[in-house]
Protein backbone atom coordinates (compact mmCIF):
# COMPACT_ATOMS: atom_id res chain seq x y z
CA UNK A 1 0.00 0.00 0.00
CA UNK A 2 2.04 2.98 -0.84
CA UNK A 3 0.11 6.14 -0.66
CA UNK A 4 1.14 9.40 -3.40
CA UNK A 5 4.30 11.16 -2.14
CA UNK A 6 3.42 14.90 -0.95
CA UNK A 7 5.55 18.01 -0.87
CA UNK A 8 6.17 18.13 2.41
CA UNK A 9 7.06 15.16 4.74
CA UNK A 10 6.26 17.58 7.80
CA UNK A 11 2.97 19.34 7.11
CA UNK A 12 0.45 16.25 8.27
CA UNK A 13 -1.65 15.78 10.09
CA UNK A 14 -4.55 17.12 7.97
CA UNK A 15 -7.60 19.33 9.86
CA UNK A 16 -8.98 15.62 10.42
CA UNK A 17 -5.78 14.71 12.14
CA UNK A 18 -5.08 12.43 9.24
CA UNK A 19 -2.11 11.09 8.38
CA UNK A 20 -2.59 9.86 4.43
CA UNK A 21 -4.92 7.04 5.04
CA UNK A 22 -4.17 6.57 8.75
CA UNK A 23 -4.83 8.70 11.94
CA UNK A 24 -8.21 10.49 12.35
CA UNK A 25 -10.68 10.04 15.76
CA UNK A 26 -12.25 6.44 16.34
CA UNK A 27 -13.79 7.13 19.78
CA UNK A 28 -16.77 6.87 21.62
CA UNK A 29 -19.46 9.60 21.78
CA UNK A 30 -18.82 10.69 25.52
CA UNK A 31 -15.61 11.74 24.47
CA UNK A 32 -15.70 13.38 21.39
CA UNK A 33 -16.49 17.02 23.35
CA UNK A 34 -13.43 16.60 25.30
CA UNK A 35 -11.59 15.54 22.03
CA UNK A 36 -12.52 19.11 20.51
CA UNK A 37 -12.03 20.75 23.57
CA UNK A 38 -8.74 19.51 23.98
CA UNK A 39 -8.05 20.37 19.89
CA UNK A 40 -8.94 23.54 21.16
CA UNK A 41 -6.80 24.41 23.91
CA UNK A 42 -3.80 22.91 21.95
CA UNK A 43 -4.23 24.94 18.92
CA UNK A 44 -4.15 28.35 21.09
CA UNK A 45 -1.44 26.99 23.20
CA UNK A 46 1.12 25.98 20.01
CA UNK A 47 0.30 30.01 19.31
CA UNK A 48 0.73 31.46 22.59
CA UNK A 49 3.93 32.49 23.78
CA UNK A 50 3.33 32.73 27.15
CA UNK A 51 2.92 28.79 27.25
CA UNK A 52 5.90 28.25 24.94
CA UNK A 53 7.92 30.38 27.28
CA UNK A 54 6.92 28.21 30.44
CA UNK A 55 7.75 25.14 28.32
CA UNK A 56 10.94 26.46 27.30
CA UNK A 57 11.80 27.01 31.02
CA UNK A 58 10.69 23.28 32.37
CA UNK A 59 12.57 21.81 29.82
CA UNK A 60 15.94 23.37 30.73
CA UNK A 61 15.50 23.78 34.02
CA UNK A 62 13.83 21.10 35.43
CA UNK A 63 14.44 18.48 32.77
CA UNK A 64 17.76 19.70 32.19
CA UNK A 65 17.76 20.81 28.61
CA UNK A 66 19.47 19.97 25.52
CA UNK A 67 20.35 16.72 26.40
CA UNK A 68 24.08 15.73 24.80
CA UNK A 69 24.99 14.79 21.35
CA UNK A 70 27.59 11.97 22.05
CA UNK A 71 30.30 10.71 20.24
CA UNK A 72 30.83 7.03 21.08
CA UNK A 73 34.28 6.56 19.81
CA UNK A 74 35.50 3.37 21.12
CA UNK A 75 31.96 1.70 19.79
CA UNK A 76 33.10 3.24 16.38
CA UNK A 77 36.53 2.06 16.47
CA UNK A 78 35.10 -1.70 17.43
CA UNK A 79 32.60 -1.49 14.45
CA UNK A 80 35.33 -0.22 12.02
CA UNK A 81 32.77 1.70 10.08
CA UNK A 82 30.59 5.03 10.22
CA UNK A 83 30.85 7.19 13.01
CA UNK A 84 28.45 6.89 15.50
CA UNK A 85 26.70 9.16 17.96
CA UNK A 86 24.43 9.17 20.18
CA UNK A 87 21.28 11.92 21.40
CA UNK A 88 21.81 11.22 24.93
CA UNK A 89 17.43 11.58 25.75
CA UNK A 90 18.20 8.95 28.84
CA UNK A 91 20.37 11.27 30.79
CA UNK A 92 16.93 13.64 31.30
CA UNK A 93 15.03 14.06 34.19
CA UNK A 94 13.54 10.68 35.18
CA UNK A 95 15.63 8.50 32.79
CA UNK A 96 13.55 8.49 29.56
CA UNK A 97 12.76 10.77 26.71
CA UNK A 98 9.05 10.70 28.11
CA UNK A 99 9.77 13.60 30.65
CA UNK A 100 9.33 15.72 27.75
CA UNK A 101 5.93 15.30 26.46
CA UNK A 102 4.94 15.02 29.99
CA UNK A 103 5.67 18.84 31.33
CA UNK A 104 3.91 19.92 27.52
CA UNK A 105 1.05 17.93 28.35
CA UNK A 106 0.73 19.03 32.38
CA UNK A 107 0.45 22.54 31.09
CA UNK A 108 -2.02 22.16 28.76
CA UNK A 109 -4.40 20.18 31.57
CA UNK A 110 -3.69 23.18 33.84
CA UNK A 111 -5.34 25.51 31.27
CA UNK A 112 -8.06 23.32 30.66
CA UNK A 113 -8.61 23.47 34.06
CA UNK A 114 -8.05 19.42 34.61
CA UNK A 115 -7.88 18.57 38.29
CA UNK A 116 -7.01 14.61 38.08
CA UNK A 117 -4.15 13.09 35.64
CA UNK A 118 -4.40 9.69 34.39
CA UNK A 119 -1.97 7.73 32.36
CA UNK A 120 -0.82 4.20 31.04
CA UNK A 121 2.61 3.00 31.23
CA UNK A 122 4.35 -0.10 30.04
CA UNK A 123 8.19 -0.02 30.78
CA UNK A 124 6.90 2.39 33.46
CA UNK A 125 9.11 5.51 32.20
CA UNK A 126 5.89 7.37 31.27
CA UNK A 127 4.27 6.41 34.43
CA UNK A 128 7.09 7.98 36.25
CA UNK A 129 7.23 10.94 34.16
CA UNK A 130 4.02 11.87 34.35
CA UNK A 131 4.21 10.92 38.26
CA UNK A 132 7.15 13.30 38.32
CA UNK A 133 5.01 16.09 36.65
CA UNK A 134 2.37 15.39 38.49
CA UNK A 135 4.26 16.05 41.69
CA UNK A 136 5.55 19.35 40.54
CA UNK A 137 2.46 20.72 40.10
CA UNK A 138 0.76 19.35 42.73
CA UNK A 139 -2.08 16.93 41.21
CA UNK A 140 -3.75 13.54 42.02
CA UNK A 141 -2.33 10.92 39.26
CA UNK A 142 -3.54 7.41 38.70
CA UNK A 143 -1.26 4.81 36.19
CA UNK A 144 -2.60 1.89 34.64
CA UNK A 145 -0.26 -0.71 33.85
CA UNK A 146 -0.29 -4.04 32.92
CA UNK A 147 0.36 -6.86 35.80
CA UNK A 148 2.95 -8.48 33.59
CA UNK A 149 4.79 -5.13 33.55
CA UNK A 150 4.66 -4.48 37.21
CA UNK A 151 6.44 -7.39 38.15
CA UNK A 152 8.90 -6.87 35.04
CA UNK A 153 8.98 -3.17 35.86
CA UNK A 154 9.10 -3.38 39.61
CA UNK A 155 11.73 -0.33 40.35
CA UNK A 156 9.72 1.80 38.58
CA UNK A 157 6.28 1.06 40.04
CA UNK A 158 8.46 1.88 43.02
CA UNK A 159 9.39 5.01 41.74
CA UNK A 160 5.77 6.23 40.57
CA UNK A 161 4.48 5.29 43.82
CA UNK A 162 6.89 7.50 45.97
CA UNK A 163 5.76 10.48 43.42
CA UNK A 164 2.53 9.58 45.18
CA UNK A 165 0.81 7.94 42.04
CA UNK A 166 -1.70 5.29 42.40
CA UNK A 167 -0.29 2.57 40.49
CA UNK A 168 -3.27 -0.18 38.97
CA UNK A 169 -2.27 -2.99 37.71
CA UNK A 170 -4.13 -4.23 34.46
CA UNK A 171 -4.60 -8.41 34.70
CA UNK A 172 -6.93 -8.58 31.57
CA UNK A 173 -5.23 -9.91 28.06
CA UNK A 174 -1.46 -10.58 28.90
CA UNK A 175 -1.31 -7.64 31.25
CA UNK A 176 0.82 -5.65 29.21
CA UNK A 177 0.56 -1.91 27.43
CA UNK A 178 -2.36 -2.68 25.51
CA UNK A 179 -4.40 -3.80 28.37
CA UNK A 180 -3.38 -0.71 30.31
CA UNK A 181 -4.14 1.66 27.61
CA UNK A 182 -7.54 -0.35 27.66
CA UNK A 183 -8.51 0.49 31.27
CA UNK A 184 -7.08 3.72 30.78
CA UNK A 185 -9.78 4.84 28.67
CA UNK A 186 -12.44 3.30 30.89
CA UNK A 187 -11.48 5.85 33.06
CA UNK A 188 -11.10 8.79 31.03
CA UNK A 189 -14.94 7.89 29.88
CA UNK A 190 -16.19 8.09 33.19
CA UNK A 191 -14.21 10.63 34.27
CA UNK A 192 -14.74 13.48 31.46
CA UNK A 193 -14.87 16.04 33.54
CA UNK A 194 -12.49 16.65 36.09
CA UNK A 195 -9.87 14.10 33.89
CA UNK A 196 -6.90 14.50 31.64
CA UNK A 197 -5.41 11.33 29.88
CA UNK A 198 -2.03 12.05 29.23
CA UNK A 199 -0.72 9.93 26.87
CA UNK A 200 2.70 8.88 26.58
CA UNK A 201 3.22 7.75 22.97
CA UNK A 202 2.03 9.19 19.17
CA UNK A 203 -0.77 7.15 19.55
CA UNK A 204 -4.60 8.13 20.07
CA UNK A 205 -6.99 9.90 18.74
CA UNK A 206 -6.28 12.93 17.25
CA UNK A 207 -5.06 15.81 18.52
CA UNK A 208 -2.33 13.16 20.72
CA UNK A 209 -0.21 12.10 17.97
CA UNK A 210 0.47 15.27 16.76
CA UNK A 211 0.77 17.20 19.80
CA UNK A 212 2.93 14.58 21.36
CA UNK A 213 4.93 14.66 17.73
CA UNK A 214 5.42 18.24 18.98
CA UNK A 215 7.05 18.12 22.29
CA UNK A 216 9.22 15.39 21.11
CA UNK A 217 10.59 17.23 18.27
CA UNK A 218 13.07 18.79 20.78
CA UNK A 219 14.84 15.96 20.19
CA UNK A 220 15.34 16.29 16.61
CA UNK A 221 15.95 19.81 16.65
CA UNK A 222 18.70 19.88 19.26
CA UNK A 223 20.30 17.47 17.06
CA UNK A 224 20.38 19.55 14.17
CA UNK A 225 22.12 22.33 15.76
CA UNK A 226 24.39 19.73 17.71
CA UNK A 227 25.39 18.04 14.42
CA UNK A 228 25.80 21.38 12.75
CA UNK A 229 28.17 22.12 15.62
CA UNK A 230 29.92 19.06 15.70
CA UNK A 231 30.47 17.97 12.06
CA UNK A 232 29.18 20.75 9.84
CA UNK A 233 26.49 18.71 8.29
CA UNK A 234 23.73 16.63 9.08
CA UNK A 235 23.96 12.90 9.58
CA UNK A 236 24.12 9.99 6.82
CA UNK A 237 21.50 8.22 9.20
CA UNK A 238 18.89 8.22 11.89
CA UNK A 239 18.32 4.89 13.87
CA UNK A 240 15.45 4.68 16.79
CA UNK A 241 13.60 1.97 18.50
CA UNK A 242 9.07 2.35 17.42
CA UNK A 243 7.36 1.14 20.08
CA UNK A 244 4.25 3.06 19.86
CA UNK A 245 6.89 5.94 18.26
CA UNK A 246 7.36 8.83 20.53
CA UNK A 247 11.17 8.69 20.49
CA UNK A 248 11.40 8.00 17.22
CA UNK A 249 9.24 10.91 15.73
CA UNK A 250 10.38 13.72 18.03
CA UNK A 251 14.15 12.19 16.45
CA UNK A 252 12.69 11.98 13.11
CA UNK A 253 10.42 14.89 12.12
CA UNK A 254 12.61 17.40 12.02
CA UNK A 255 14.54 15.59 9.10
CA UNK A 256 11.63 14.24 7.52
CA UNK A 257 12.15 16.58 4.41
CA UNK A 258 15.69 16.13 3.97
CA UNK A 259 16.28 13.85 0.98
CA UNK A 260 19.72 12.91 2.14
CA UNK A 261 19.41 11.53 5.82
CA UNK A 262 18.29 8.07 5.70
CA UNK A 263 16.06 6.96 8.62
CA UNK A 264 15.58 3.65 10.18
CA UNK A 265 12.32 2.89 12.00
CA UNK A 266 13.47 -0.51 14.62
CA UNK A 267 10.26 -2.74 15.83
CA UNK A 268 10.49 -5.39 18.36
CA UNK A 269 11.17 -9.09 16.77
CA UNK A 270 10.35 -10.73 19.65
CA UNK A 271 11.26 -14.46 18.81
CA UNK A 272 10.63 -14.06 15.07
CA UNK A 273 8.23 -13.24 13.27
CA UNK A 274 7.62 -16.45 11.87
CA UNK A 275 5.35 -17.02 15.04
CA UNK A 276 2.98 -14.15 16.97
CA UNK A 277 5.91 -13.79 19.92
CA UNK A 278 6.91 -10.20 18.31
CA UNK A 279 5.09 -6.87 18.28
CA UNK A 280 6.38 -5.75 14.44
CA UNK A 281 3.25 -4.28 13.55
CA UNK A 282 4.30 -2.21 10.51
CA UNK A 283 6.20 -5.02 9.16
CA UNK A 284 4.38 -8.04 10.01
CA UNK A 285 0.72 -6.40 10.83
CA UNK A 286 -2.29 -4.68 8.67
CA UNK A 287 -4.30 -1.33 8.81
CA UNK A 288 -7.13 -1.19 11.58
CA UNK A 289 -8.35 0.67 14.31
CA UNK A 290 -7.30 0.43 17.55
CA UNK A 291 -7.07 3.07 20.45
CA UNK A 292 -9.18 5.83 18.24
CA UNK A 293 -6.84 5.93 15.77
CA UNK A 294 -6.20 3.68 12.22
CA UNK A 295 -2.73 2.47 12.16
CA UNK A 296 -0.78 -0.83 10.99
CA UNK A 297 -1.55 -3.42 14.04
CA UNK A 298 -0.87 -6.99 14.71
CA UNK A 299 -4.30 -8.94 14.35
CA UNK A 300 -5.98 -12.37 13.53
CA UNK A 301 -8.09 -12.45 10.29
CA UNK A 302 -11.83 -11.49 12.00
CA UNK A 303 -9.77 -7.77 12.94
CA UNK A 304 -9.29 -8.78 16.49
CA UNK A 305 -5.81 -7.81 18.27
CA UNK A 306 -3.23 -9.95 19.02
CA UNK A 307 -0.82 -9.34 22.17
CA UNK A 308 2.48 -9.57 20.88
CA UNK A 309 5.47 -9.97 22.19
CA UNK A 310 9.14 -8.00 23.46
CA UNK A 311 11.78 -8.68 26.03
CA UNK A 312 10.92 -5.02 26.24
CA UNK A 313 8.25 -3.62 28.12
CA UNK A 314 7.83 -0.66 26.08
CA UNK A 315 7.95 -1.69 22.71
CA UNK A 316 5.40 -4.27 23.82
CA UNK A 317 2.53 -2.96 22.08
CA UNK A 318 0.27 -4.20 18.80
CA UNK A 319 0.41 -1.10 17.25
CA UNK A 320 2.02 1.98 16.11
CA UNK A 321 1.44 5.65 15.58
CA UNK A 322 -0.19 6.74 12.68
CA UNK A 323 2.43 8.82 11.30
CA UNK A 324 4.84 5.71 11.39
CA UNK A 325 2.02 4.12 9.13
CA UNK A 326 2.28 6.67 6.56
CA UNK A 327 5.69 6.98 6.65
CA UNK A 328 6.18 3.93 5.92
CA UNK A 329 3.79 3.24 3.14
CA UNK A 330 5.17 6.79 1.97
CA UNK A 331 8.49 4.75 2.23
CA UNK A 332 10.42 7.89 3.45
CA UNK A 333 11.20 5.72 6.66
CA UNK A 334 12.73 2.35 6.58
CA UNK A 335 11.15 -0.09 9.48
CA UNK A 336 12.75 -3.18 10.82
CA UNK A 337 12.69 -5.78 13.23
CA UNK A 338 15.10 -6.77 15.91
CA UNK A 339 14.62 -9.74 18.02
CA UNK A 340 15.04 -10.34 21.59
CA UNK A 341 18.79 -12.02 21.71
CA UNK A 342 19.78 -9.37 19.22
CA UNK A 343 19.05 -6.81 21.57
CA UNK A 344 20.35 -7.91 24.74
CA UNK A 345 23.91 -8.60 22.77
CA UNK A 346 23.84 -4.69 22.15
CA UNK A 347 22.70 -4.11 25.57
CA UNK A 348 25.60 -5.96 26.53
CA UNK A 349 27.86 -4.92 23.73
CA UNK A 350 26.88 -1.09 24.78
CA UNK A 351 27.78 -1.61 28.05
CA UNK A 352 30.99 -2.75 27.69
CA UNK A 353 32.52 -0.38 25.25
CA UNK A 354 31.03 3.25 26.25
CA UNK A 355 30.28 2.31 30.10
CA UNK A 356 26.52 3.58 29.52
CA UNK A 357 24.03 1.13 30.27
CA UNK A 358 21.08 1.36 28.06
CA UNK A 359 17.35 0.92 28.24
CA UNK A 360 16.27 -2.42 26.47
CA UNK A 361 14.24 -0.01 23.97
CA UNK A 362 16.80 1.81 22.73
CA UNK A 363 18.95 -1.58 22.77
CA UNK A 364 16.92 -2.88 19.88
CA UNK A 365 18.14 0.45 17.88
CA UNK A 366 21.40 0.05 18.76
CA UNK A 367 21.33 -3.60 17.75
CA UNK A 368 20.16 -2.11 13.91
CA UNK A 369 23.40 0.21 13.86
CA UNK A 370 25.65 -2.38 15.06
CA UNK A 371 24.66 -4.06 12.18
CA UNK A 372 24.65 -1.12 9.61
CA UNK A 373 27.76 0.97 10.79
CA UNK A 374 30.24 -1.83 9.35
CA UNK A 375 28.99 -1.78 6.09
CA UNK A 376 29.33 1.89 5.96
CA UNK A 377 32.28 4.40 4.80
CA UNK A 378 34.19 5.95 7.92
CA UNK A 379 33.23 9.48 6.76
CA UNK A 380 29.55 8.61 7.06
CA UNK A 381 27.77 9.61 10.07
CA UNK A 382 24.76 7.92 12.18
CA UNK A 383 22.86 9.33 15.22
CA UNK A 384 20.97 7.17 17.11
CA UNK A 385 18.33 8.58 19.65
CA UNK A 386 19.21 6.89 23.50
CA UNK A 387 15.87 7.34 24.62
CA UNK A 388 16.35 5.75 28.19
CA UNK A 389 18.15 4.28 30.63
CA UNK A 390 18.52 0.46 31.55
CA UNK A 391 18.62 1.27 35.71
CA UNK A 392 15.06 -0.35 35.08
CA UNK A 393 16.25 -3.63 32.94
CA UNK A 394 18.79 -4.56 34.86
CA UNK A 395 16.75 -7.26 36.76
CA UNK A 396 14.88 -8.82 33.07
CA UNK A 397 18.77 -8.63 31.42
CA UNK A 398 20.00 -10.62 34.52
CA UNK A 399 17.58 -13.03 34.05
CA UNK A 400 17.59 -13.68 30.64
CA UNK A 401 21.25 -14.40 30.54
CA UNK A 402 20.57 -16.35 33.61
CA UNK A 403 22.92 -14.15 36.19
CA UNK A 404 21.87 -13.22 39.88
CA UNK A 405 21.60 -9.93 41.12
Amino acid sequence: MNQQLPNSFRAGPDEEGRFGLFGGRFVAETLMPLILDLQEHWNAARKDPEFKAELDGLNRHYIGRPSPLYYAERLTEELGGAKIYFKRDELNHTGSHKINNCVGQILLARKMGKTRIIAETGAGQHGVATATVCARFGLPCVVYMGATDVERQAPNVFRMKLLGAEVIPVTAGHGTLKDAMNEALRDWVTNVDSTYYLIGTAAGPHPYPELVREFQSVIGKETREQMMAAEGRLPDMLVAAVGGGSNAIGLFHPFLDDKDVSIVGVEAGGKGLEGEEHCASLTAGAPGVLHGNRTYLLQNSDGQIKEGHSISAGLDYPGIGPEHSWLKDTRRVEYVPIMDQEALAAFQMLTRTEGIIPALEPAHALAEVIKRAPKMDRDQIIVMNLCGRGDKDVHTVAKHLGMEI
